[in-house]
């Protein structure tokens, strides 16, 4: 079974996703910022991880910076979802090392996809 970290502190988008990837039988982890979701990383590889940026105490950027420094994770995709859609946070995210960049408002589907092709 697949794995995945959602890192959002949107209780409406975590509930939203938990549920859309546990009926795609993925196994669902929550993280509500960031370092609630690196604490979450010491102790658990997911395949996939769907980040926000905007979150208190550590935001989405220094949270990929730190799992890109992180040799367990390595093989992790990391998809920003975000309200930030200005092309320079765009190209930060993937700079980074982000596998792909969504914005808020999401489509559901285009996440699933884009999960998928990820996982392909």
């Amino acid at each position: 079974m697949k794995k995945i970290l959602i890192v959002d502190d949107e209780p409406n988008i975590v509930m939203t996703l938990e549920y859309t990837f546990k009926k795609n039988n993925f196994e669902v982890f929550i993280a509500r910022d960031g370092q609630e979701a690196l604490e979450i990383l010491k102790t658990q590889f997911p395949d996939v991880i769907i980040l926000d940026i905007m979150m208190p105490l550590v935001d989405g950027f220094e949270t990929l910076q730190q799992i890109r420094q992180n040799e367990n994770l390595n093989h992790c995709k990391v998809i920003f979802l975000s309200a930030k859609n200005k092309e320079s946070d765009i190209e930060k995210g993937l700079a980074l090392g982000a596998d792909a960049y969504l914005t808020k408002p999401f489509s559901l589907k285009k996440v699933v996809e884009q999960v998928h092709v990820l996982l392909a």
